[in-house]
């Protein structure tokens, strides 16, 4: 029933969503010549620099470096954008939150829907690569949608919870900047999973990233079909987190008046 009424208010209120993340979009890009183009360019432009430092420098033997390197960065550099934007959400939107009655969760969603945004433009590279590259397109490219749309279902549960911890304790916005750089260099997203110890590899499955990225690169740079396990694996982190975001924002929404 809580869902049923959720998903209610969330297309009544469908419009401000809307307005929110075009606003996210326009701030974003206010004052920049090039605009949305940088979506394209920056991604290109990190991932040239980051093959040349780890292809040439410390010699990572990796087929197709470029296509694995660039969809590493893609998928993280979401999940990093969009749960930072979501954290600070509810903080950043207390002015309105405090003068109009309105589904609190708009906040975080749609930082994290503007994020999205941003790296569907970012796939633009992603394709650009691999036309300029020896990957081929391959039929499980189709299942792109489907991993694309775990990983933003998986941020949305994240940066729910964020919002709440970062209200009632703002400490978390500066150890979540510490957090996601630990992370990054723990998840094999510009070097090879063999570099790591045996046992800190036995423990990637632990990594819902680690997941996404693998099935992403098994069927943008492999060509390869997702076994059944990794399927379930990245359906469990998914919603998962969805459900533990939604159940702590609910619970301590009615809070945040008293906090912000």
């Amino acid at each position: 029933m809580h869902i049923i009424d959720s998903a209610k208010r969330l297309i009544k209120y469908s419009w401000l969503l809307q307005v929110l993340v075009e606003r996210d979009l326009k701030i974003r890009y206010r004052r920049s010549f090039l605009g949305y183009l940088w979506s394209v360019l920056n991604p290109l432009m990190m991932m040239i620099i980051l093959t040349i430092v780890f292809s040439n420098m410390f010699r990572f033997d990796i087929p197709q470096y470029p296509v694995y390197l660039l969809a590493g960065q893609l998928i993280f550099g979401f999940f990093a954008e969009s749960t930072s934007m979501a954290m600070s959400s509810i903080l950043g939107g207390a002015a309105l939150i405090k003068k109009v009655y309105l589904p609190k969760y708009i906040f975080p969603l749609s930082r994290v829907l503007s994020s999205f945004t941003s790296m569907l433009l970012s796939m633009i590279a992603l394709f650009i690569v691999i036309m300029a590259t020896d990957v081929s397109f391959s039929v499980t490219l189709m299942l792109l949608p489907w991993i694309l749309f775990q990983v933003l279902i998986f941020c949305i549960g994240v940066g729910l919870l964020l919002s709440v911890l970062v209200v009632f304790f703002r400490d978390v916005q500066y150890l979540y900047s510490i957090f996601l750089t630990a992370f990054n260099y723990l998840t094999p997203i510009f070097y090879p999973e063999s570099l790591l110890p045996e046992w800190l590899r036995e423990l990637l499955i632990f990594n819902p990233l680690y997941n996404y990225i693998k099935f992403f690169r098994k069927i943008a740079v492999y060509g390869e079909w997702p076994t059944l396990p990794e399927h379930l694996t990245c359906l469990a982190f998914t919603f998962g987190m969805l459900i533990v975001g939604l159940y702590v924002f609910k619970r301590k929404q009615n809070e945040f008046i008293l906090y912000i």
